[in-house]
Parts: C-alpha cells; sequence; structure tokens
C-alpha cells in the first residue's frame, strides 16, 4: 500500500486525493446576499451534517489564494443563508452558478433560477431544490494558517425546513423521489443507485 505525507504534496494534490477518496459527497447549494442586495448562489460538497438537537449543518469554504469567497464573505456579514439539496432535475441549472462571477452579478439569475421568500430569514430560497433549510450562522472558524486562513468553516442553525409535500411521509424522506446526486471528483457526479439495508446490530 502506498504511503504519503501530505505535507510533501502541493495543495493540488492533496485536494486531488481527498476529492477522489471521500465520495460520494452531497452537494448544498447555497444562497446568500451581499450587503449590497444581490442575491448569489454556489454549490458546495464540503458539507454534511453537525447536530439534529438542535438541528446544525457545515459548510467549509476553500479560499482561493487566501481570498474569501463570495458566499463566505456574503454569510459573515448577514449571519443567515439557505441551503438546497441538489437533485437530478437541477444539477444542470445548480453547476452553471459555479462560474466565477464578480460579486455584483447574481448567479441566480445566471442560472435563470427563481427566488423564493424565506420565512424566518432575509435571505431567499430558490424553488427549483425539493428541500431546502433556512440557517443562521451558529459558529465560524478561519482555518489553516494565522496569516493566511485557506477555509472557512460555517455552521449553520436550520430555522426552518421547506420540502415538498409528496417526499415526506410519516416523518420519513423518500430518497428515490429527492433523487439527490453526489459530487465525485473532475467532472463526475453520482446518483443515489441502488439501496441496501443492513439491520444495525443490537
Amino acid at each position: 500500500m502506498l504511503s504519503i505525507d501530505p505535507s510533501n504534496m502541493t495543495e493540488r494534490e492533496n485536494y486531488k486525493f481527498l476529492i477522489g477518496s471521500i465520495i460520494p459527497r452531497p452537494i448544498a447549494f447555497v444562497t446568500t446576499i451581499s450587503k449590497d442586495g444581490v442575491l448569489n448562489g454556489a454549490p458546495f460538497s464540503y458539507f454534511t451534517i453537525v447536530s439534529s438537537n438542535p438541528p446544525m449543518i457545515s459548510l467549509a469554504i476553500q479560499r482561493s489564494q487566501g481570498r474569501q469567497k463570495d458566499t463566505a464573505r456574503n454569510i459573515m456579514e448577514i449571519k443567515e443563508f439557505v441551503v438546497h439539496i441538489v437533485d437530478e432535475h437541477n444539477v444542470a441549472k445548480i453547476n452553471e452558478t459555479a462560474a466565477s462571477l464578480p460579486p455584483d452579478q447574481s448567479e441566480i439569475e445566471l442560472a435563470d433560477l427563481t427566488p423564493i421568500e424565506s420565512v424566518k430569514i432575509r435571505v431567499p430560497g430558490v424553488k427549483e431544490a425539493k428541500i431546502r433549510m433556512e440557517c443562521i450562522v451558529e459558529h465560524s472558524l478561519e482555518l489553516g494558517g494565522l496569516d493566511s486562513p485557506g477555509c472557512d468553516l460555517i455552521i449553520g442553525r436550520v430555522v426552518q425546513f421547506h420540502i415538498e409535500n409528496d417526499l415526506y411521509e410519516n416523518g420519513r424522506i423518500d430518497p428515490k423521489g429527492l433523487a439527490a446526486v453526489s459530487r465525485l471528483a473532475g467532472n463526475d457526479y453520482a446518483k443515489i443507485g441502488e439501496i441496501f439495508e443492513i439491520e444495525r446490530p443490537k
């Protein structure tokens, strides 16, 4: 077995190793508002559950050459954001929002997505998602070197869930109906695929 010290690898090599190994990764499509009122949207696959009591999720937003991305900056300024689950039906439009745009341009408009008002926060979501979660910032950390952090880790508390009616029954979400997609490496994505069951030991 090959054994590698990450300190001997470049940032790009470490990135490729991680995204090729930790698969599949769920994709959060995140909407934020700038202090100038521009609705921003971007997908992130460094995303997971943190807690169910209270309900919290995490986003790790990588910096580009030490520069904070629009999403991270907006979240830190407004303290609110919306997380959407990316699925087979909206993934092509969500992919368009990964384009690098200036802060004064909206990826939501670029991808022809439909803004929808939130219930408890100022940041709108998008109508095309089957599940969305209104979040407020619980914690944030700058990770990496003290002089030039490489990542903004944001933990958000979910204050409102939204889900399509036919996906939610008896307190459970239908995974096939949701049809969530996951991120692999490069340009590759994956669908849910075969679902199997293993009973937990007592």
